[in-house]
């Protein structure tokens, strides 16, 4: 199998763009964006797992089944996160008997 390698330069970049989150994260935290505090910071969240897993774990120059193993995780961690936010979400439809 023949290896690849990616450049210093590249490294550096993409080291610098996951400072660059990093600083942007804690300016956002300390604005106001009422409910989109949350939103933007899981967007700059998910924005440098996604640096992290193609770039440092290599994910972007592996075959295809790697990346379709890689999705396949990605997909069950949605699935995981969508049954539990379908049970925190649903938790005050029914009320509470008063006996207990």
């Amino acid at each position: 199998m023949t290896e690849s390698r990616m450049s210093l330069r590249r490294y550096f970049a993409v080291f610098g763009s996951l400072l660059a989150l990093t600083v942007t994260t804690t300016a956002v935290a300390r604005v106001d964006l009422g409910d989109f505090n949350v939103v933007v910071a899981l967007l700059i969240a998910v924005l440098k797992a996604l640096l992290v897993v193609l770039f440092f774990m290599h994910l972007v120059r592996t075959p295809h089944r790697t990346m379709i193993v890689a999705g396949a995780g990605v997909f069950w961690l949605a699935i995981l996160i969508v049954l539990t936010l379908g049970d925190v979400l649903t938790r005050g439809w029914l009320p509470v008997p008063h006996g207990w």
